[in-house]
Order: C-alpha cells, then structure tokens, then sequence
C-alpha cells in the first residue's frame, strides 16, 4: 500500500512529458506491492522477499534518475531567477570581443574640437595686447568685431560641414577643414592690421564651424555600440580642454607684450595634425556603406572593431538602412507641426545657455579680472577655465 501511495506521488510530482516514464515506474511499484501480497500465500518467504526487494530497489533507482534529470534543471532556472542572469539564459549568444583600435582615431578627431575651444579662448588673454600692437587699444568696436568674426566664420562653416561630410566623407572633410584652421592662425599670427586680423579669425571660424559638425559626427560612426555614448561626450570636453589650454597658453604675456601672435601661431600645429592623422584614420564604416562600398567599409570595419565583427556590423548597417523608408527631410520640415517642439526645444537649451553669459566670461575674463584690481589677470581666466574642463569631466563620467 505504502508503495502505491509513492507511485502516486512520483506521477503527480513530474510535469506532463515526464508522466508517461512515472507511470512506468509506478507499475514497478505495483508489482512490488503484488509481490508482497504473493508472499503471504507462499512457503518459501525467502525467496518472496528477495525478488521483492530487487524489484523495490530498481523501481526506487528509476525515481531517482528521473528526479535527478527533471528536478535539478529546475533548481538552476531557480537560482537564476534571483540575479544570475546569464546561467539562466544559456542560448543567448555573448558579444564578441573586439580586437580593432578605436581610441586613437577618436583623439585624432578631438583635434577638431580642441582647435574650436582654443580659438575660442585665445583672444581672452591677447586682446589687450594685441590691441596696442595694432593700434586700435582705445577704439572697442574694432575689438569687439575681431571677438565676434571667429562666430561669423562658424556661423558658415557649421552650416556647410554636415553637406561636405556627406559629399566627400568624413575624413576628407577633416582635411579639407585643416586649411581654414591653418591659413586662419597664420594671418593672425602675422597681421599687421586690423583687416588682415579679421580675414585671419574669420577663417578660423569657418574651419571650427566645420569641427563641431564633423567631430561628433565621426565619433559617434566609428564608436562602437557599447562605448558610443561615453564617446559622444567627449566632444564638449574637449572643447573645453582647448580653451582651457588658450588661457594656459596667455601667461608669458606679462613678460613678453609680442606672445599673443605666438598664442595665435600655435593653433597651426595641431590643425597639421588634424590632416595627417585623418590621412592614416579609417573612413566612416556608415558613409562607405552609403555610397555602395562595401568592401571598403569592411575594411574599415575590420580596423576600428577587428576582423570577428565585420559581419555584425555589416549585418546592423543593412537593417539600419532597410529600415529608414521615409523620405529625406528638408529645412522647411523643421518648422512642421511634426518636429517644431523638439527643434523648439533643443535651440532654446542653446539660446538660454549662451544667455547665461559664458561666452562673455570665456572672451573677457581676463579684462575683467584685470578692472576689480586682480594683478594675476591671466592666470585667474585659467583658473576659470580649469573649472570648466572639471565640470563638464564630471558630466562626462
């Protein structure tokens, strides 16, 4: 009786693919219990046990394989279920480790935005200086126009660099671009007039209008997934950097009145930079894809990530353009009742941020420093920018 009651139990415990076997068990069960009852009506009780007892144990070593392949799969789904994730999903295939560089071709492009910030800041320190050299020191309006035609050349440039990239590449913009940022510090390293200083920071501004549409663009196409959005700010960190090092750069003006057309030679070096180093960078994987290079894009894949995720990227890079089926938008489509609220919403962001008044504290700084009395003019205006390079490196973190 008892052994009926546990080939019960076994078929009750199992779920429903494993009941046919529990059945078979419990028969063996069965039969034991048919077993025993023979043994009441025989002589030779010996032998009834026996037999009994070998039938009991295979029945009892059945139930046990059978607990054993059922019960223990679940006791891991168990375990899995309170935190380890990946035991519990075995079938999931883990990504692959990629063995390309891609550091090295971000920094080459954080060039382009630490030439932004540097042109940005340079003026802070040399305005005053440069003023007395060119002869302008008591007319403000001819100052304030050399501050303010850095932003109309950028004003240009950041207009032209999104057609250019997708016309020529990423790449070749990035050299394209080096010329304006090259030709632009040189004039105004070398000006000896007002008019030769605003040609010079007009270049300038178009080659920095070009950098802060192509630098993100470029970094966030050659990042890869798991990584791409602590890349993507590094692009505002950066400029940061490049201010803070124009301000850095101002300190031997209090020994040296001529260091200002120094300060605005300096940014030549890395706008060369900026060109060799795209010349050895891969192509954007994205924009060799867009034009039908595939072989090439593989290649460039096959440097960035390595040569195991050139078919997952390919893969990802056809679903991605399978999978924009709208129409190209225009200009006019910003201002649509289907985008204005977002557009709306990102250049208010901008307007405020530039109304909160940091661009007159990363141009004038140092002549405020300077009003209030504070001898270390220069090195204050440092200081400020080192705090902006801190801010935006704990944002970025």
């Amino acid at each position: 009786m008892q052994a009926s009651t546990y080939a019960i139990k076994a078929s009750v415990c199992f779920d429903a693919r494993n009941r046919r076997r529990a059945c078979v068990l419990a028969a063996g069960f069965a039969n034991t219990r048919s077993v025993a009852l023979n043994c009441n009506f025989t002589s030779n009780n010996s032998i009834c046990m026996r037999d009994m007892g070998m039938k009991l144990t295979r029945a009892t070593q059945g139930v046990e394989t059978l607990f054993r392949s059922t019960v223990k799969p679940r006791s891991v789904k168990a375990q899995a279920s309170a935190g380890d994730i990946e035991e519990a999903t075995p079938f999931k295939p883990q990504a692959k480790k990629s063995s390309g560089v891609v550091l090295p071709f971000v920094g080459v492009a954080c060039l382009g935005a630490i030439l932004f910030g540097y042109h940005l800041g340079v003026v802070n320190g040399a305005l005053e200086y440069l003023a007395k050299d060119l002869g302008i020191a008591e007319n403000t309006v001819l100052q304030g126009w050399i501050v303010s035609s850095l932003l109309a050349g950028a004003t240009v440039g950041s207009f032209t660099g999104g057609s250019l990239a997708d016309k020529f590449g990423r790449t070749r913009t990035f050299q394209l671009d080096a010329v304006p940022l090259a030709a632009g510090a040189f004039l105004c390293a070398t000006a000896q007039s007002v008019q030769t200083m605003i040609i010079g920071r007009v270049l300038a501004g178009i080659g920095i209008g070009i950098s802060s549409a192509i630098v993100p663009l470029y970094i966030s196409e050659i990042s890869p997934t798991e990584i791409r959005g602590a890349l993507g700010s590094v692009n505002q960190l950066f400029i940061c950097v490049g201010i803070l090092a124009a301000l850095v750069a101002g300190l031997p003006l209090a020994g040296n009145p001529l260091w200002w057309r120094t300060m605005f030679g300096l940014a030549a070096i890395p706008s060369i930079l900026l060109a060799l180093g795209m010349g050895l960078s891969p192509e954007s994987p994205r924009w060799l894809f867009q034009q039908g290079k595939k072989s090439e894009a593989e290649k460039s894949i096959q440097t960035l990530y390595g040569k195991e995720r050139v078919s997952e990227v390919m893969l990802d890079l056809t679903n991605a353009g399978q999978g924009s089926a709208e129409p190209e938008a225009g200009w006019f489509d910003l201002f649509s009742s289907r985008y204005w609220k977002v557009v709306s919403v990102g250049a208010a962001l901008f307007l405020f941020q530039q109304l909160a008044g940091i661009n007159a504290v990363v141009y004038y700084s140092t002549s405020v420093f300077r009003s209030v009395g504070i001898e270390s003019d220069v090195a204050a205006s440092a200081l400020v920018g080192a705090a902006n390079v801190f801010g935006n490196y704990s944002i970025s973190v």
